[in-house]
């Protein structure tokens, strides 16, 4: 029994991280395409989906998410909803009702499991990023303004199109982002621009795939969506925090 609760405590810990890193795609998505068009003006469906980018002030969306482990014969599957506001704030929800909720704010991401009333802070400013100091980098270069800031944060690796989806490759130039996620798949609509999926590949080649469905384009969202406000009894750990 103690051996399969702390069985239950590993899985729960690298659930958490996968959770956790889903969030650093996200922000990686969503910002490393806001950079000048004329950056890819010798690519015309890259050039179009990058210019198209500039008309994103809020955005949500229906996602699936499917994790493949390897100490799992089946996928895992989460049906859930994502909220974007320009230039960086989210919010994830995975599970009806929402068992994972994710939130980035200017200064911290922060972690919510609402059946454990249990939180996690993770702080983008200060010293208290530590080792992570590179991801948060990324995190706070969300935005480029030129192709030269751009690719000093990444390589393509690889675009495709394939119908009506182009899908690139992307690999962090971060040496300790790479430990994390060597690399990145975004696949986008050549016919309308709109975010179709995400895929992020960990180091011990485990996968985590994001599905998109029933965009909306700068609705008006709700400040509490990103400012959401934890009960008492909640527990909140800080795991930068020595």
């Amino acid at each position: 029994m103690k051996h399969q609760s702390s069985n239950f405590k590993k899985d729960h810990r690298a659930l958490c991280f996968k959770n956790w890193s889903l969030v650093l795609l996200w922000t990686l998505v969503l910002g490393v395409w806001s950079f000048d068009v004329r950056a890819a003006e010798t690519n015309t469906v890259l050039s179009t989906w990058l210019n198209a980018q500039s008309d994103i002030h809020t955005w949500s969306a229906d996602v699936t998410q499917t994790r493949v482990l390897k100490s799992l014969t089946q996928p895992l599957t989460a049906e859930g909803h994502v909220w974007f506001e320009a230039p960086s704030r989210f919010r994830w929800e995975l599970g009806k009702p929402a068992q994972t909720i994710a939130v980035r704010g200017p200064e911290e991401m922060l972690i919510i499991y609402p059946r454990l009333k249990r939180a996690e802070r993770y702080p983008l400013t200060g010293d208290a990023a530590g080792q992570w100091r590179d991801v948060m980098k990324l995190l706070e270069a969300g935005f480029p303004r030129s192709e030269a800031e751009m690719q000093s944060q990444y390589n393509i690796l690889a675009q495709n199109v394939t119908g009506d989806i182009c899908e690139l490759t992307l690999q962090p130039k971060s040496a300790t982002a790479r430990k994390m996620m060597p690399q990145i798949k975004i696949g986008f609509s050549t016919k309308d621009s709109s975010l179709r999926s995400t895929e992020l590949q960990f180091t011990d080649g485990s996968t985590m795939r994001n599905d998109f469905k029933n965009p909306e384009l700068n609705p008006k969202l709700d400040e509490s969506l990103f400012t959401p406000k934890l009960e008492s009894d909640y527990r909140i750990a800080e795991p930068f925090k020595h």
